[in-house]
This record gives C-alpha cells, structure tokens and sequence, in this order.
C-alpha cells in the first residue's frame, strides 16, 4: 500500500504504520511516498516525534488528534444505481444539524425521520457540516480534517448510509463544507505547507494565491470532487466563500465551478455548488459564458432580514436597514435588498443589482430561519418563541409563494418550541473556557446579562436544541405542519408558484408595509401583516389556501390581522 504526503519544507518525513516506522522518499513537488502494509497510520515531520494524522485522512475513529486509518471507497455497497439527481429549480430544501435533529443524533438516526421530509415535500435534505472536528458535540464549523467524517455521527459508512437511504426515497443531498477556515483544535495542516495566509474572522484562512498555493486549491477541489464522486452526495453549501481571499485571474470558486461541472457530465447527474456570501454579488451566480464564477446558487440573507423584521418588528443590528417599509417589496421584485446601496451597518455602499433577465430566482435560496439566524442569538431562540403561529403562517407563505428557491430549518415546519443553541465540547479546558468566555462577552456588549447567555460546553444546551418530535402531533404545531404541507403541495401543483423569472413577478404593497398583494401568473398572495382588518382587491375568486379567518368573496380578499389568501384567478377559455 502506498501512503502519501505533500510536506514541501520538510527535511525528512516518516510515516509511522501499525506502529512501524518506515521513512518516505521525497518525490516531484514537494510530494513524500512510502510503501508499507497495514491500516492506522501517521505521519512523522523531520525530527519531531509526535505523529500527525494525514491531512487529507479519509477516516479518523479516534478524533482529529489521533492517528488516521486507511478507508476504502470501493467496499460500500451502494443501491442507488437508479438515482439520478435532482436539479435546484423547483427545490425544496431542508436543514438539519445531524447530532440535534434526533433523540440518537447519527446518520442512522436521521434515516428514520427521512419519510417525515418526503411527506412534507421536500426535495433536497442540507447537512451542517460533517467533517471531523474536536470533540463530540458541535455545530460542524470547526472541522479540521475535511475528507474524514465525524465519528460520533456514524464516520464515513454511516454518512454513505444516509445518503443511500435518502436516494431510495427520492431525496437529494447537499452537504455544508468550510472552505474558508480551520476550527481552533487539532488543525496540523500548517506543519505540512504553506496552507495558510492571514486570517479571517474565524481563524487562518487559507493560501489561495501565494507561493505554494497550487496544492493548497488542490486541496480544497479535491474535496469538494470527493463527496460528490465518492459519497454520492448531489451539492456543496459553501460556507461564507466572501473569506476566500484569492487575487489570481481564476478564482478559486470558478476553479470548482469548472471541475465539478466536467464531474457532472462524467457521472451523468446534476451536481450543485451553493455559496454563503455576504457580498451581495451576482457574479458569483452568473455563468461564467456570461462573465460570471458559474455557481449554481446563493443563500439569500437580504430576504430573510427583511421577512425577519416584517414579521418580528427587530431592528437592531443588520435589521436596521429593513426597516424600510418597501424592505420586503424590493427583494421580492429584486433579490438583493443592498444593491449597490447605503448599508448603514457597514456605513458604507454595498452590493450589486441583480440582472433580473437573465438571472432566474432559483439561484437565490430564501429562508425564514436557518442555523446562522437561529442559533447566533443569545439563546438560540426561533421565530416561534417571538411571534405567533399566526405570524409565522404569514411568513411561510410568503417564502413559498416567493420566486426563489425556499429552504427549511428543521423543525420550522411544525413551529418547534426547542431552542437551537450554540454548542461546542472541546476537550481542552483553556480552548472551551476561551469560548465560553467570549460568547458571554460578545452577547453581553448587546445587553443580555452573562447569566442570560447558555453556557456552549455544557451538554444541557445540546440536549435543549434537539428536536421534540412528540411536538409534531401536538395541537398548535400540527396545524403549522399542515400549512407547510400544503403550500409545498401546491407550489409543485401551480407552476406560476415555482416561476423564477423575476421580471413576470408584480408586487402591490401598503406605502407603510402593512400589506403586500405578490402576483404569481393567474395566482394572488394577498397577506396583512397590520394591526387592522383590510379588503383587498384580487380579482379572484377561486382561494386555493387560507389561514386564519380570512376569506375571498366577490373577488376581493377579507383579511384580519395576520392572515393571508393565495387565490386563483379566472382563466379565459380559447
């Protein structure tokens, strides 16, 4: 067996096998290669004599400090022959953290609650990350190993498991990856090369133009092919690609769009790239036949804060700007909120314009909650522990009525009474003080109390954000449930409600936003957010889908305070 590493600085370089020793030739490009027998292995740099697991290890059953064991593709046993992909337009997607989405918190868990998501229409399951990362217990954003899974959830066969499971249902994939930093606790990769440059608000971010940057984009492409051709997973949510800092002419996200693109054609299935950025460029969406980076998707932060304040009436922070009346409006019609205009957050301009006739809305995802504006707040606190079921209905079906592409946060469907808190377990009593310090000074600049802010190493947070599934047939949250259902249901049913094509999208709004009328073809979204009872006229007569009390007669729409109508109008014969 042939073990391998790329250790361009080091003078000599050992790798340690079933605890024998055996010294590694120096190759081509700063490459090390050693033949030797046998399955836990690690790697020993010039005359240090702690071993270190392979950076690009496969599987680590002892944690991210131990040694690596040689992990073979080739012996899963895969079913899904048959399967083959799904696309993102038209997509529903469904969020979910492994470790708190069930009572067991692994892959195999998961797979017994896989029927609850094909019931409720979704099409693509999105797992927070799963790469390796210290401890037992975390979000996922730390990882420090990216090719190895994380044990506690199953390791490597049990995330293959999942994914079979999920295909033999009929649902796709997508799998969270980090790109942009390494987590605080076992990231050895600076002892091998030149990985790093600077740093990022989270940590070293890599060397994406330096010298020796070559391997280090190899690195991260590798990967990134890696789950989609050897775990079968069907997209990437690229985490926060606005840290991946790269000046050269091709840029690392047009590097993989590139690859992964020729991938799909060679597997014959759609793959999918999905960024999180905070640039508010359309470039990163528009193919790169047009000029563009040619990823697939975006997370859409502007429509979330603009639902957010709509329905919450918070304004703090990155709020304070969708505060605007015509807030919900705007990114209904346009996608970006900020379009290369004033953020009073940033205090500075900020974004781009969307090309509306050529840039379909399914490349943006929309979203009422996610993990992010769940689980960075002091308490981790959902919309349903802010506003009522009522509200929330409001806000759903504005997402699912919407141009974009919609996405769920487990347990939204139900309007679960669980938290999602943040939670860590570093074994290193200095790293998980340091944190717990920090999180406690950080929310208490904002004005909560220390004693307010959950303690993230203690196991009682995690056990506060797992889901309740009992909840699911309890009344209040089966009726939400239902409501979910239903507009999933009848956003496949009524094309005119998937239609990504902004320009065709009309939008009729209060002056103080107090109600908003969305035009999907022959269909009308009538919703009052208001305090007060309004009649709106629809010209439909025909409603497909009501809440509350709120009811259309004489083709106008009769609406108490959060309620909404989605009604059809009539369609002239000939």
């Amino acid at each position: 067996m042939k073990f391998s590493v790329w250790a361009p600085a080091a003078r000599r370089v050992r790798v340690s096998v079933d605890a024998g020793v055996h010294e590694m030739t120096e190759g081509d490009g700063g490459w090390w290669h050693a033949d030797a027998e046998g399955v836990n292995y690690a790697f020993l740099l010039d005359d240090d004599e702690k071993p270190l697991p392979d950076p690009r290890s496969r599987w680590q059953p002892h944690g991210v400090h131990a040694e690596s064991r040689v992990y073979d593709h080739g012996e899963f046993a895969w079913t899904d022959d048959a399967w083959h992909g799904r696309q993102l337009p038209g997509a529903v997607l469904y969020e979910l953290h492994v470790g708190t989405f069930t009572e067991g918190g692994t892959f195999d868990a998961a797979i017994d609650r896989l029927d609850h998501l094909v019931d409720l229409g979704i099409t693509h399951v999105e797992l927070l990350p799963v790469n390796a990362f210290d401890g037992t217990a975390g979000w996922g954003y730390d990882g420090v190993l990216w090719g190895a899974v994380h044990e506690p959830y199953g390791g490597p066969d049990g995330l293959k498991r999942f994914v079979d499971a999920a295909h033999a249902r009929g649902l796709a994939v997508v799998l969270d990856v980090v790109y942009n930093h390494l987590g605080p606790s076992g990231a050895y990769l600076d002892k091998f090369g030149p990985y790093f440059a600077g740093q990022n608000d989270w940590g070293p971010g890599l060397n994406l133009d330096g010298a020796g940057s070559d391997e280090v984009r190899r690195y991260v492409a590798d990967n990134a092919l890696s789950w989609f051709r050897d775990f079968h997973i069907d997209a990437l949510r690229l985490d926060a690609v606005h840290a991946l800092l790269d000046r050269r002419a091709v840029h690392l996200l047009e590097q993989l769009a590139t690859e992964v693109d020729a991938l799909s054609a060679a597997l014959n299935r759609p793959l999918t790239l999905i960024a999180e950025s905070d640039l508010n460029d359309p470039r990163l969406v528009t193919p790169r036949e047009r000029g563009g980076l040619g990823l697939h998707a975006q997370w859409s932060d502007d429509f979330h804060h603009a639902l957010h304040v709509k329905l919450t009436g918070e304004t703090s922070g990155y709020y304070a700007d969708f505060a605007a009346p015509d807030a919900l409006e705007r990114v209904l019609r346009e996608a970006f909120f900020h379009a290369g205009t004033w953020s009073s957050f940033r205090e500075r301009t900020h974004g781009r314009p969307v090309d509306t006739r050529t840039v379909p809305g399914h490349r943006f995802l929309a979203y009422l909650q996610n993990h992010d504006q769940i689980g960075n707040r002091a308490t981790g606190d959902r919309l349903s522990a802010t506003v009522s079921h009522d509200r929330l209905a409001c806000g759903a079906a504005i997402l699912f009525c919407s141009p974009y592409t919609p996405m769920v946060f487990m347990g939204e469907e139900w309007a679960a009474s669980t938290p999602w808190q943040f939670f860590a377990s570093f074994p290193d009593p200095e790293l998980a003080e340091a944190v717990r310090t920090g999180r406690r000074r950080e929310f208490s600049r904002h004005g909560w109390g220390e004693s307010d802010v959950p303690d993230p190493m203690d196991p009682a947070t995690v056990e506060r954000s797992r889901l309740d599934w009992a909840e699911v047939e309890q009344p209040g949250h089966r009726e939400v449930l239902e409501l979910y259902r239903a507009l999933i249901r009848l956003r496949r049913q009524r094309p005119e409600l998937a239609d990504p094509w902004l320009p065709d999208l009309r939008v009729d709004a209060a002056p103080d936003g107090s109600w908003v009328v969305v035009h999907r073809g022959t269909l009308r979204l009538a919703v009052n957010f208001g305090p007060g009872p309004v009649t709106l006229p629809l010209g439909a007569t025909n409603a497909l889908l009501t809440w509350g009390a709120a009811t259309v007669d004489g083709g106008a729409a009769h609406l108490p305070p959060d309620t909404f109508v989605l009604a059809g109008t009539p369609v002239s014969a000939g």
